[in-house]
């Protein structure tokens, strides 16, 4: 194996390149993984505007892979093992993590933040991090796991039930990736916002009844009067109304589970919160309920729906080479962009 490889990094907001870097070697109970397709998420948008920390590691955590070697100690994936990989890393020794709650561990790396990522030839994480993909899932579709078990993972928090009705603020990837998990989990409607004709198009397709434009709050907060919604998924992180809008939105007693990355302080009434006994959930990625990762569950979504999913969602596809244009494209939407697919190999 080649000791060098290509890697993603960036030194300033807005400018992202590719560089020679040390192939890493698998210490023991890890793995190395040769990365197949690595997805641009909206909050590596966030670092690219600058509106977060740039990362000082190769970023990128939507990563569909193949283990290309393991360490000492390593005996339930082996080479040539086709894996989602999960964004994170945990210590796997602690409470939370010797629980269904590892992503709440307090030694927790997120991959392509604090530890090196998916835009990347390869990376090492840990066998508990990767899940075998289904064989007749590709790897650009497999890559959508991480995104929809962040999704599969808010709605349990908010205790979706058979039938309830589920409006998603937001058509970005996450916001369509919680239509898609509310769909599977039994929602007995799906409402949504948007603000591009891409974004409209695919939540229609992946199972919103009806898409509002979210500069005519009125329209859907009447529509939402009328028609009481028990689950609001926020996806916006829009501080000056995103967060009040989903309150405003729920019935009394309803759940708002809150996955929008905000950059500032949110508006929020809390008088209305508390008037209409609203439960607040914040969802940070993916756990487990009991033995069930949410991991497995988006993966099993993916092996029913899977070529109906990748073929809404991801729009642009790019060698690694050309990193830099994948990222504009997935900043510009006028671009017609949802989901931009880097390709490593």
């Amino acid at each position: 194996m080649a000791k060098t490889m290509r890697a993603a990094a960036c030194r300033e907001p807005g400018k992202v390149f590719v560089q020679d870097a040390p192939v890493p070697e698998p210490g023991p109970g890890e793995v190395l993984l040769r990365v197949s397709r690595c997805g641009i998420c909206g909050s590596d948008l966030h670092w690219f505007h600058g509106g977060i920390p740039i990362p000082s590691v190769c970023p990128g955590h939507e990563i569909s892979a193949v283990v290309a070697d393991v360490g000492v100690g390593v005996a339930t994936v082996k080479p040539g093992d086709r894996v989602a990989v999960e964004g994170i890393r945990v210590c796997g020794t602690c409470s939370y993590c010797r629980s269904s709650d590892y992503q709440r561990c307090r030694m927790n790396a997120m991959i392509g933040m604090t530890v090196p990522g998916g835009f990347a030839e390869y990376l090492v994480t840990t066998p508990r991090h990767t899940f075998a993909i289904p064989a007749g899932v590709d790897d650009e579709t497999a890559q959508l796991t991480e995104p929809l078990a962040v999704s599969v993972h808010a709605l349990r928090l908010a205790g979706l039930e058979m039938g309830q009705r589920v409006l998603v603020l937001g058509a970005g990837t996450i916001g369509l990736t919680a239509i898609i998990a509310a769909k599977a989990g039994g929602a007995g409607e799906i409402v949504a916002t948007a603000r591009r004709p891409q974004q409209k198009a695919a939540a229609l397709a992946l199972g919103a009844s009806r898409v509002f434009d979210p500069t005519a709050s009125g329209e859907f907060m009447s529509w939402c009067f009328d028609n009481p919604v028990d689950v609001v998924v926020e996806t916006v992180g829009d501080a000056a109304s995103s967060l009040g809008d989903a309150v405003a939105c729920v019935r009394p007693g309803g759940t708002v589970a809150i996955l929008g990355v905000f950059m500032q302080q949110p508006q929020l009434n809390a008088l209305f919160v508390m008037m209409k006994e609203v439960r607040l959930v914040g969802s940070l990625c993916y756990g487990a309920a009991g033995s069930r990762a949410d991991f497995e569950i988006a993966l099993d979504i993916l092996a029913r729906d899977g070529e109906a999913i990748r073929g809404n969602m991801i729009t642009h596809r790019f060698p690694l080479e050309q990193i830099a244009e994948g990222f504009q494209a997935a900043n510009d939407k006028a671009s017609g962009s949802i989901k931009v697919s880097i390709a490593p190999a």
